[in-house]
């Protein structure tokens, strides 16, 4: 079990390093400042999963989830994480997983929008010899190899109806059926599965099975986009920081207040993955200025708008809540607008490209007063504006 720290990184022998006080350096191991560059909450809970990956909460949304973790963490239930791609489900997964009585039996992740029906079939299931073409032998699926173990069906809203129909009949009798055999197997893993379609629509749709949902969603977990929960991103910036720099084998920078408000400026449209995409980049090219006029010209191409600029003074750490509210408005309204011009104001799928359940739309409209200006048509779907 990894242990838990203000912020570090671990180690490639297992280690956990915790945080102490000093400046960063280029150390093998890595040292977050206690505090230069952004004040942390002191609630604030860093840890580093055994693949390497961080689980991070700070924010009320994150800390209230990890809460529900440590209270349901200890019972053999199925659960349903939901939230953006790239908001870290897979980490929520194998932090629920650590934090199990299964935490010392396998951990194994299936994409299931990965691989077609047959195969996706085949890979949970297994298959016997002679089952299809190039069945040479049997083989074990996942479920069988993942003995007492947690199996993360990720992408599950991908799954075709008729492989969730035989998903449910694993979850109910706990046995499996290999492609081409007639006995049944016991099978003893903890299922979590995840998903960044909007579950409304794919009810509606039946893009998703009823039955199957029930069946999954007994406790849910909704992972909220990494722009709702800004006083994450300090932290994680400094974690991917230490990673890579230890990983690539180059000096520790620390970040500036400059940087760090360009980050907070920034919506971060593909969430926590696109912010370790940009550490490396910036730690490769070694040139601060540079990422603060990337991270601020993609703001301006995203938004329609000029990025907000700052005075030294409105960059605080005390300020910082603040900015984040007004860079967050700023953002969205002409997001929104765009995309519901794009979409010739046809909610549903103006929900769709936003990645955002329907009533989250419609909270919006709400919110930034959009919800009253045209009657508009499309694909069934009225839409009043006055």
């Amino acid at each position: 079990m990894s242990s838990t720290f203000q912020t570090g990184f671990r180690r490639p022998d297992g280690v956990g390093t915790e945080a102490k006080h000093g400046p960063f350096s280029p150390a093998e191991d890595w040292q977050p400042s206690p505090g230069g560059s952004v004040e942390r909450e002191s609630n604030a809970q860093t840890e580093v999963l055994n693949d390497g990956s961080v689980f991070v909460a700070s924010s009320r949304s994150m800390l209230s989830i990890r809460k529900q973790i440590e209270k349901v963490a200890e019972y053999d239930i199925p659960v349903l994480i939901l939230g953006e791609s790239g908001t870290g489900k897979e980490v929520v997964a194998r932090f629920l997983h650590g934090r199990s009585n299964r935490a010392r039996r396998p951990f194994l992740k299936v994409n299931c929008a990965a691989l077609p029906g047959p195969l996706l079939e085949s890979e949970l299931f297994g298959y016997e010899r002679g089952a299809f073409t190039g069945a040479v032998r049997s083989n074990p699926g996942k479920f069988e190899i993942c003995k007492s173990g947690t199996i993360l069906l990720d992408e599950i809203g991908e799954m075709s109806p008729a492989l969730q129909a035989k998903l449910l009949h694993v979850l109910q009798d706990k046995t499996v059926c290999r492609l081409g055999g007639n006995s049944m197997v016991n099978v003893d893993a903890r299922v979590i599965a995840a998903t960044n379609v909007d579950i409304s629509e794919a009810l509606e749709t039946g893009a998703l099975r009823r039955d199957l949902y029930y069946r999954l969603s007994t406790m849910v977990l909704r992972i909220p986009p990494l722009r709702s929960r800004p006083e994450e991103i300090p932290l994680l910036l400094e974690h991917f920081i230490g990673r890579f720099a230890h990983l690539y084998g180059c000096p520790v920078v620390s970040p500036s207040q400059n940087l760090v408000a360009a980050c907070l400026e920034y919506p971060w449209p593909g969430n926590i993955r696109e912010l370790q995409g940009f550490t490396q980049r910036f730690l490769i090219q070694g040139d601060e200025e540079r990422s603060i006029q990337e991270l601020r010209g993609t703001s301006r191409v995203l938004t329609g708008h000029p990025a907000v600029e700052n005075s030294p003074g409105e960059t605080s750490a005390t300020n910082l809540k603040k900015l984040t509210r007004q860079i967050k408005t700023s953002a969205e309204k002409p997001a929104i607008e765009k995309i519901l011009q794009e979409t010739r104001f046809n909610r549903k799928a103006a929900a769709r490209r936003l990645q955002i359940s329907y009533k989250g739309l419609l909270r919006k409209l709400r919110e930034y007063d959009l919800d009253g200006k045209t009657a508009r048509l499309s694909n069934n779907d009225v839409e009043l504006h006055g």
